[in-house]
């Protein structure tokens, strides 16, 4: 009987280093899967916007429509170019209005995935919340002052920042 119960509990340890073995294959292929998808989901974005900057000029030459432009638009105007945080969508309102909250401690990515309702836990969350914070960066409506820190530029006052939904 003892040998019986030996050779069971043999078979059991087998199964389970094999299991194991196996746990850490598929996590490392989940790992490269969400590598690859956040790559895919910058890409996305990266093209879109090169699409819609393409497409700016020809509608600039023409003169100003009455219209609303059909197509993809910028979610991120130029700051410039607009007339105010309104002019950008609600998710990046509310990133905004984060970054203002924030004060001079700065906005974090994860902190941003948590905004925009996202798993903070998820790298890919919150890369896709870096990749829109350095957008507002690229297009002057925040700064980046410590690596991975965001906030309003010093002549951006918090209250120019509307919260989306309502007032400030």
């Amino acid at each position: 009987m003892r040998a019986v119960l030996e050779a069971r509990r043999k078979a059991a340890m087998v199964r389970v280093e094999e299991l194991e073995a196996e746990l850490d294959r598929v996590r490392a292929d989940l790992t490269d899967a969400e590598e690859i998808l956040r790559r895919r989901v910058i890409g996305l974005e990266q093209y879109l916007e090169a699409l819609a900057e393409e497409e700016a000029p020809a509608v600039a030459v023409g003169g100003p429509s009455q219209r609303k432009p059909v197509g993809p638009r910028r979610a991120v105007p130029h700051r410039e170019n607009a007339a105010g945080v309104e002019d950008l969508s609600v998710d990046y309102q509310a990133v905004m209005a984060a970054a203002a909250e924030a004060g001079d401690d700065g906005l974090g990515a994860r902190r941003a995935a948590v905004v925009l309702g996202w798993d903070s836990a998820s790298a890919s969350r919150v890369e896709g919340a870096r990749a829109r914070l350095k957008r507002l960066v690229e297009r002057g409506w925040l700064v980046e002052t410590k690596p991975g820190r965001f906030t309003l530029p010093t002549g951006q006052q918090a209250d120019e920042v509307v919260r989306p939904g309502g007032g400030s």
